[in-house]
Formats: C-alpha cells, sequence, structure tokens
C-alpha cells in the first residue's frame, strides 16, 4: 500500500513562535514537483513533541488540503497515550489522511503485551491503515519482530517504518511476516531496501527530494545500480543531518536554502558554530546553498 520516496516533513514556525503555514504550501509543492511519493506531517522530524494536540490536527488537515490528492499524506498520530492517539488518529481519517504514522509509546515503555494492545486498540476502532514506527533512540523501547509480526495480523496495521538502526531486526521482521518495511534511516535506505524495505520516511528528502526520488525509485524499478550510485552520492548529506539532534540541522539546512526561517521550539535549540560550519561545507558541495 505505500511504498517509495516519502518525506518526513518539517514544521516551519514564524518568529513569534506560531505555525508558519504560508511556508508549508511551497514545501509542499517542492515534493510534488520532485518526485515524492508520500507527505508524512507531524513525526518527530516534524516536532509533534512541541505541538499542542490542536496544532497538530491544524498542520494535517492543511496538509491534507494542500496536497488535494496529488500525493499520499501518512499523518504522525503517535503518543505514549493511547486515548491520545486514538482521538489524532480518528481525527487523520476524517480529514482524509491516507495513512497514520504511530510511534511506539515512549516514556512508559510498555511491555510486548502492553505494545500489541495499545496499537491494537487504535487499529480496531479507527479503520485507516498504520504504520508503526519503531524508533529506540528516542522512545527507550523497541517494539520486538514477534511483536510486529502478531501485529500484522490486524488488516489494516500495514507497515513499519524501521529507525532502530539494525538490519537484523529488519531481517527478523521479514523472516516472521510480509510486513511493508519502510527504512526510517536515511544512511540505511539501501541496505535496507536491499534485503526486503520498500522504500524510507526520510528526513534528508526535506533537502534534496529527487535525490532520495532517485534512489528508491531506481531500486524499486529493478536498476541496483544506478540505486547504489545514489545512495554513496546522498550519504554525506544523509550524515549532516544528524550533526545534531533531527530536526535542527534540517532546518537549518533548509532556512539556509531560503525556504524557512530557522525557527525550533524549546528545549530544542539552533546548531552549534562548529557544526553548522561543518553542514554549510556539505550544502556547498551538494551545491545547495
Amino acid at each position: 500500500m505505500f511504498e517509495g520516496s516519502m518525506v518526513a516533513l518539517v514544521t516551519p514556525f514564524k518568529k513569534d513562535g506560531q505555525i508558519d503555514k504560508n511556508r508549508i504550501k511551497p514545501l509542499i509543492e517542492f515534493h510534488v514537483s520532485k518526485g515524492t511519493d508520500v507527505i508524512v506531517p507531524c513525526g518527530c522530524t516534524g516536532e509533534a513533541a512541541t505541538l499542542t494536540h490542536d496544532e497538530q490536527m491544524e498542520i494535517i488537515r492543511y496538509v491534507i488540503e494542500t496536497v488535494a490528492g496529488r500525493l499520499k499524506v501518512i499523518a504522525g498520530t503517535g503518543s505514549n497515550s493511547t486515548a491520545e492517539a486514538l482521538h489524532l488518529t480518528q481525527y487523520a481519517k476524517e480529514v482524509g489522511a491516507d495513512g497514520a504514522l504511530m510511534i511506539t509509546p515512549y516514556y512508559n515503555k510498555p511491555t510486548p503485551a502492553g505494545q500489541y494492545e495499545h496499537y491494537k486498540t487504535v487499529a480496531e476502532k479507527v479503520k485507516i491503515p498504520i504504520v508503526l514506527y519503531n524508533v529506540p533512540s528516542r522512545t527507550g523501547i523497541s517494539i520486538a519482530p514477534e511483536t510486529v509480526a502478531k501485529l500484522n495480523k490486524i488488516d489494516n496495521i500495514v507497515a513499519i517504518k524501521e529507525a532502530s538502526g539494525s538490519l537484523d531486526q529488519v531481517s527478523n521482521i521479514l523472516n516472521l511476516c510480509d510486513i511493508t518495511v519502510l527504512s526510517g534511516d536515511d544512511s540505511l535506505t539501501l541496505p535496507i531496501m536491499s534485503i526486503g524495505g520498500k522504500g524510507v520516511i526520510s528526513v534528508v528528502a526535506n533537502v534534496v527530494p529527487e535525490m532520495v526520488a532517485d534512489l528508491v525509485h531506481s531500486f524499486l524499478n529493478g536498476d541496483a545500480a544506478q540505486a547504489m550510485q545514489a545512495h554513496r552520492r546522498i550519504f554525506p548529506l544523509c550524515k549532516a543531518m544528524f550533526y545534531e539532534t533531527n530536526p535542527i540541522p534540517v532546518k537549518r539546512a533548509l532556512s539556509l536554502m531560503g525556504m524557512i526561517e530557522n525557527r525550533l521550539r524549546l528545549p530544542l535549540v539552533p546548531m552549534s558554530e562548529e557544526n553548522e560550519a561543518r553542514l554549510k561545507k556539505v550544502l556547498r558541495d551538494f551545491g545547495l546553498i
């Protein structure tokens, strides 16, 4: 159902800290024109952790309205509270999202049984395609492959964004079930696809959507050599996006490209001078600034 090049969209802010919807529309048009397949608002890259629920719902609705059916939209609706995740997922379905991205419940660190019940509760009550999101570096806990396989038996749990950094994790998942695996680590997109993944939910696609699309579409179309070339070309930029906590580098990159203002919400702060200098060098090497 979901495959290809998907962007984990940033959330632009104004000087006063409010959402800058005037900057969201050009970002969407950028992706429509550059080969992105799916827009994913309100994930980690979209700073969902510091958005109010009203803001999150406003962004989801605005993105869906602006995309207007030209691309698919998978809305970030996850929470460590099952009730909150349910509410956001219901809203995403109501306003026409094609799917919902749900992060593993963070902080309270549920057992595998608790993880299963969390996702099952939402999936059974909201008939929208659900993408699990495994990112243990942020949540403090991973989804076991056995739990993924059990969840995949629920009809509308259709994919998983794997950001564990482990190819063994991906291999174990695909040995146990046929769920669609999407890379959640840009530098591992090609390795993950080489063992059965179907695409990426990407940070670096905010900056170079056409390069990410080239890598993913080349591999899906059977051109492994072209995909390898694209991987090697984009690799330094993928690493630069994580010189500091995401989305600090990608928002600075976009601001240097003139696409958004370099605004973050506390506790995130702008890049250090040292890392910004490193980032600028990579962007210059790519001809982006």
